[in-house]
């Protein structure tokens, strides 16, 4: 379109650049976008078109949602007068690639804040364990600026306690809500259910489920899934029959994976395997590998490790890494080496260096049978190979310091 102009002699301007860009931004794919926004820049230096905010920002937000942040920076950088809206995009951009000292420079720069670019921080912080901290310290430091958090604010913040399980100030936040309309409100009542159910405080979960005037598919799933991995899968099951049979909604393809992975929990194969036909027999929902290993668990967990193989085998899409790491975790608890060496060698063969947990199984697997030389052996592999068993330590829960609650406490009373 660009181009056509071009060709017809005409010069487009700053506002006729600015609707391009923006049609770009929402109506194409990445691809396109980026192409459209390559070509907009172009012809803002090659006609001199005098630029605005508009014009400006629309060149940054199109390169932020392409990916290329280092051309969105670039562009930033050359404005003199950066506007709120600008700086949150290329901060969203940032976050979402995880270049946090970036969004942190650009957010110090931002002289007139507001609550948008107060969200895009919490929200690009909450979603890693790593700096869900500092999502909590940015939502304190808001508020001591005037701002009051919106909808966004607190489904990012609750998301920030559940990667934390700091339940403490998930309640803290609880109270805030409890001062506004939004308590009310499904999204904001099922990341409640979210937290507290990670958190372990299972009932804290379920009154909030049962106060809830209105609930939807992701409300259900919250709560069934909670249950499951806090070792009860019977409420876990019993809501998922409720949802369906009394409320008539139609489970996700999450709500499947919580409700296979409560009967893999409790045992209960046949009600496992019943539950896993049903989504394409009952719902047309074709099960995607995170179903598949999920009933890999099923068996394994109970012992059937031939019927594991078995499912493996006659699985209609080639199975992932996942699928094999189930396998393996089985075999390790009920000693079956022989079948361990099997899903292990598969593991390696599509991911040899990216699962170093699977080393180490096979490795218990052999040392727990007695197959000292396996066992050398293997290590003589992982040492090449440059695998060792701290790499898979499971990242430990950061500590979140006490002087954050009381702060929150002090914003409860104000």
């Amino acid at each position: 379109m660009v181009r056509k102009l071009c060709l017809c002699g005409e010069t487009p301007d700053k506002f006729t650049l600015s609707m391009i860009l923006k049609g770009s931004t929402v109506s194409y794919a990445e691809s396109y976008s980026l192409d459209i926004g390559k070509q907009v820049h172009a012809q803002v230096i090659k006609c001199d078109v005098e630029g605005d905010d508009v014009l400006y920002t629309g060149l940054v937000d199109s390169y932020v949602k392409s990916g290329r942040v280092d051309y969105a920076r670039r562009v930033f950088d050359l404005m003199l007068d950066r506007s709120v809206v600008c700086s949150t995009s290329l901060i969203t951009g940032y976050m979402n690639q995880g270049y946090f000292e970036d969004a942190e420079d650009v957010f110090s720069k931002t002289m007139e804040k507001d609550v948008v670019v107060f969200n895009a921080m919490i929200e690009g912080y909450s979603k890693q364990i790593e700096n869900a901290k500092k999502a909590i310290e940015v939502y304190i430091d808001m508020q001591r600026f005037g701002f009051r958090p919106n909808i966004s604010t607190f489904a990012s913040i609750i998301g920030a306690c559940s990667a934390l399980a700091a339940s403490e100030i998930g309640q803290q936040v609880q109270g805030q809500l409890m001062k506004t309309e939004l308590i009310e409100h499904v999204k904001i009542a099922s990341a409640l259910i979210d937290m507290y159910s990670k958190c372990g405080l299972v009932e804290d979960a379920r009154r909030v489920f049962d106060h809830m005037h209105e609930k939807n598919v992701f409300s259900w799933t919250s709560m069934i899934d909670g249950y499951g991995k806090n070792g009860y899968p019977d409420g876990a099951l019993e809501l998922f029959s409720i949802m369906q049979e009394d409320h008539h909604i139609v489970p996700n393809y999450v709500t499947f994976l919580s409700a296979l992975s409560a009967c893999a929990h409790s045992g209960l194969v046949v009600k496992g395997r019943e539950i896993f036909e049903s989504m394409e027999r009952d719902y047309y929902m074709k099960p995607r590998m995170e179903h598949y290993a999920c009933m890999v668990d099923l068996f394994g967990r109970s012992g059937s490790l031939n019927q594991a193989l078995e499912f493996v085998i006659n699985m209609t899409e080639r199975p992932d890494s996942d699928v094999w790491a189930a396998l393996l975790s089985s075999c390790r608890v009920h000693g079956d080496v022989e079948l361990a060496n099997l899903a292990a060698n598969e593991l390696f063969k599509l991911s040899s260096g990216s699962r170093p947990g699977a080393y180490v199984a096979l490795s218990n697997a052999l040392a727990d049978a007695g197959r000292w030389d396996g066992v050398s052996e293997l290590r003589e592999i992982m040492k090449i190979r440059g695998i060792s068993k701290g790499t898979v330590k499971d990242l430990q829960r950061l500590v979140v310091k006490k002087g954050i609650v009381a702060n929150l406490k002090r914003l409860n009373h104000a």
